[in-house]
């Protein structure tokens, strides 16, 4: 097993599952236990944006990060103009208000048919927002599939 980390950074990690759903105006409510992770980070804002097949939301340090990776070293590789024109494009600064909620904006729900059902998964630095429907799906297939990753699992020292 790989070796674990006692730090409180490790204990503030977005982890788990759960669903959830969209009000009217497109707000979401995020569960205490990832506020406690942005709190925690000092930070009560996340930095949303499109991705493959959900939105992804990321606290602002985290996000940062991204972008200068992005800016720095994304433009020595083929391709990621496109990449960073469609992520960039889509990100949206979502604070939380008093209720613990963020509003969504139209366009973002649009892209990923995020009408009523949502699902959100802790995903360690981020978290994403899934339609529930495609969610199902997807953790359908990943299930299926599961054995395909035993090579990297058993190479990471987890298997």
């Amino acid at each position: 097993m790989p070796k674990t980390d006692n730090s409180n950074a490790s204990k503030s990690r977005f982890r788990s599952r759960s669903e959830h759903t969209l009000d009217a105006k497109g707000r979401l409510n995020i569960p205490s236990r990832f506020r406690d992770v942005m709190q925690d980070q000092k930070n009560e804002q996340l930095m949303v944006t499109n991705w493959h097949m959900c939105l992804k939301a990321f606290p602002v340090k985290v996000w940062e990060r991204i972008e200068t990776t992005l800016l720095v070293q994304g433009k020595k590789q083929p391709g990621m103009d496109s990449f960073r024109r469609y992520v960039i494009s889509g990100v949206s600064e979502c604070t939380l208000d008093k209720q613990g909620r963020i509003l969504l904006p139209p366009t973002l729900r649009t892209d990923f048919d995020l009408k009523k059902d949502v699902v959100l998964n802790g995903m360690l630095d981020h978290f994403e927002i899934w339609d529930k429907s495609a969610w199902e799906k997807e953790r359908k297939m990943t299930r299926d599939k599961f054995s395909d990753f035993e090579q990297s699992l058993s190479a990471l020292g987890i298997l």
